[in-house]
């Protein structure tokens, strides 16, 4: 005796294929909930299974108190190169502009400072930027460049770091990056046009010269609902570790 599908994997392999198929293109609505539920012929709670298997697979998006929309296409953070954010996005074929909110030379807070190996005094250039993609706010950046370099950037264009630093005939050698789930604080949501408290992905990024010796120390709050975090894995190729967060 054949296993029957239950009804909401039914419903959404049919809702997941017209929204691959473009009938529902990103951005559209679904019609309401009561409406939905008729046309398949089945209870509320039973549709409302299917549009959360949806959501969780990145294909809908729930919007308390508007409806259900198709999801935008996510843009993928690529764990597996060595370049900017920027360039890495572009390569996939997304739309990146870049807006610099502020660049000053100053001295860093111990934290920042302990992670760039600066000594006592020693100042370093902070440089916030907002990258959009197709005109959307996704990434708040906050990097830090110490001096003689962060003096020498204090004047570029900066809306690519690091080709800036590759300007400067620096050589970027290696990189230790760090990603964690995190919650956006009210600035930063403000700044990227979202509620507080919205899910996103913090990465810290430490970026060495040929010498080992810290080159950029960039922050990174990354939107959790405009982009994935993706890697590629080969016998020969990327090494990956997971640790236990305390």
């Amino acid at each position: 005796m054949e296993r029957r599908t239950p009804k909401y994997q039914a419903i959404a392999a049919d809702l997941a294929a017209r929204i691959r198929g473009g009938a529902l293109p990103p951005g559209s609505a679904l019609p309401p909930q009561k409406e939905l539920s008729a046309t398949y012929g089945v209870t509320l709670a039973t549709l409302r299974q299917a549009l959360q298997r949806l959501e969780d697979d990145g294909l809908l998006t729930q919007q308390a108190g508007r409806g259900t929309f198709v999801a935008e296409p996510r843009a993928a953070y690529r764990l597996d190169s060595l370049r900017g954010l920027a360039e890495d996005l572009r390569a996939q074929g997304q739309v990146v502009t870049t807006e610099v909110l502020g660049r000053t030379l100053r001295r860093p807070d111990a934290a920042v400072a302990e992670q760039l190996a600066l000594g006592p005094g020693r100042r370093a250039l902070r440089l916030e930027r907002l990258r959009r993609l197709a005109g959307r706010p996704a990434v708040h950046q906050v990097s830090w460049v110490p001096e003689p370099l962060g003096a020498a950037l204090r004047d570029a264009d900066l809306t690519s770091l690091y080709a800036a630093v590759a300007e400067q005939g620096v050589v970027v050698h290696r990189a230790a990056e760090v990603i964690r789930p995190g919650l956006l604080d009210a600035p930063t949501a403000a700044l990227l046009d979202c509620p507080a408290a919205t899910p996103v992905f913090v990465s810290e990024r430490v970026t060495s010269g040929l010498d080992g010796a810290p080159l950029v120390l960039d922050r990174a709050t990354i939107l959790g609902t405009v982009m994935e975090i993706r890697t590629e894995r080969a016998a020969t190729g990327l090494s990956m570790r997971w640790t236990r967060q305390n």
